[in-house]
């Protein structure tokens, strides 16, 4: 293998895990193409329990990933969740880091 391809995937070792589990993924990457959803819009997408998508939220929230805001919408309880500046660097780092590791190994 190249020189590159070997920091590429000694690399892997220091991925952001609370980014790297693939629930949490899904909802970042819901997350980046937008300015705020709705929980229930990402419970449809993700396909995730209220429960489980309950916890990734709160994960992401507690790294500083995303902000989550309630409110209500007439009588009914509305929760927004958007992206932070950190999780949208912890989003582009992980890309970057991703993308290295599996460029196609070189020999020699």
């Amino acid at each position: 293998m190249g020189k590159g391809s070997q920091q590429g995937l000694r690399d892997l070792s220091g991925v952001d895990r609370v980014v790297h589990e693939p629930a949490r993924l899904m909802i970042l990457m819901y997350l980046y193409g937008v300015k705020e959803v709705d929980a229930l819009f990402l419970l449809n997408a993700t396909e995730l329990t209220w429960g489980n998508l309950s916890s990734h939220i709160s994960k992401l929230e507690e790294a500083g990933y995303v902000e989550v805001d309630k409110g209500f919408v007439g009588k009914k309880p509305r929760t927004m969740v958007r992206l932070t500046s950190a999780g949208r660097k912890a989003v582009d780092d992980y890309r970057k880091t991703m993308q290295a590791a599996l460029k196609k190994p070189r020999i020699g």
